[in-house]
């Protein structure tokens, strides 16, 4: 594949929310730090954003957020007490969040929407194309979705935006695209995009999932985008003015993706993602999957 335009380096992980759904977990402790086995949440997602090539890396954050910026720091107390007992393999884990990438901060401050989260990140992007990862949505290693994506978008140019097939009963809870093929099977061109659209007002059953590969013309719409629906700024709209009109910053193309995705935004999905990944863990796979078989067979 010819590449047309520079390598993108920089990624932006919005993690301001709340985490209401998960009251009371979350009245002290920031969602994204909730453990998915035995990693918080957002560590998959930062180490999804290297994987890519991605190692400067913006966290859009909010008041009570601070063990984010603690877990991505070093701990130098709880590393002497494990050199001193000469634990290297926790040792090593303990290290790992530190020397993952370069990390940087700021809050959102007023919680206006993910549009206004991304427009958050214009004094550190500058002109720069760059990545936009949810922390709610993660994307199994052996599916390199993100890598796809900026492929994608250093040849065609302008942005990129994940999709995936859903159910219809299922569109209104997502930003949904219209789209066009193009000669690649897994990637379409997007011609118009609306936010939780109603079943029959969808116009297909393709649906923003949380990846985006985005051109900084992005920024010079959120500004003057208006809140939405919910009342807030919705980076759908901006999305959906690029799409009509190509002149702004390019074409607007959606990677659509078959692969292995574990939503932890929702109580259910949450568990059934723990359960998934450690039944594919080597060290914790076996046990645990027998623990799983004798358990719904026969203590169910």
């Amino acid at each position: 594949m010819t590449q047309l335009h520079p390598v993108i380096k920089k990624a932006v992980i919005p993690a301001a929310g709340l985490g209401t759904r998960f009251l009371p977990a979350t009245k002290a402790t920031p969602k994204e730090m909730l453990p998915v086995v035995d990693k918080p949440a957002i560590q998959y997602v930062v180490e999804e954003a290297v994987s890519a090539g991605l190692d400067d890396i913006l966290m859009i954050t909010g008041r009570n957020k601070r063990a984010l910026e603690d877990h991505f720091d070093r701990n130098y107390e709880l590393e002497s007490a494990l050199i001193a007992k000469g634990d290297d393999d926790r040792l090593k884990k303990v290290q790992e969040s530190s020397d993952l990438a370069t990390m940087h901060y700021v809050r959102q401050g007023d919680p206006r929407g993910l549009g206004h989260a991304v427009l958050c990140a214009e004094p550190h992007v500058g002109n720069e194309t760059f990545a936009v990862l949810l922390g709610d949505d993660l994307i199994d290693p052996r599916d390199p979705l993100l890598r796809r994506m900026t492929e994608i978008q250093q040849s065609a140019g302008g942005t990129v935006v994940a999709l995936m097939e859903v159910d219809p009963s299922q569109v209104h809870l997502y930003g949904c695209a219209a789209v066009e093929p193009t000669d690649d099977a897994d990637v379409v061109r997007i011609t118009g995009l609306v936010e939780k659209p109603d079943a029959q007002d969808a116009p297909s059953n393709y649906a923003v999932i949380g990846r985006y590969v985005l051109d900084p013309a992005i920024f010079g719409i959120l500004r003057e985008t208006e809140p939405g629906r919910g009342g807030e700024i919705q980076l759908t709209d901006a999305l959906q003015k690029l799409a009509v009109d190509e002149t702004i910053g390019g074409p607007v193309h959606g990677v659509v993706f078959r692969g292995r995705r574990y939503d932890t935004g929702d109580r259910g999905d949450y568990l059934r993602a723990i359960v998934r990944l450690a039944c594919e863990r080597e060290d914790l796979g076996p046990e645990f999957r027998t623990w799983l078989r004798h358990y719904v067979t026969e203590e169910m």
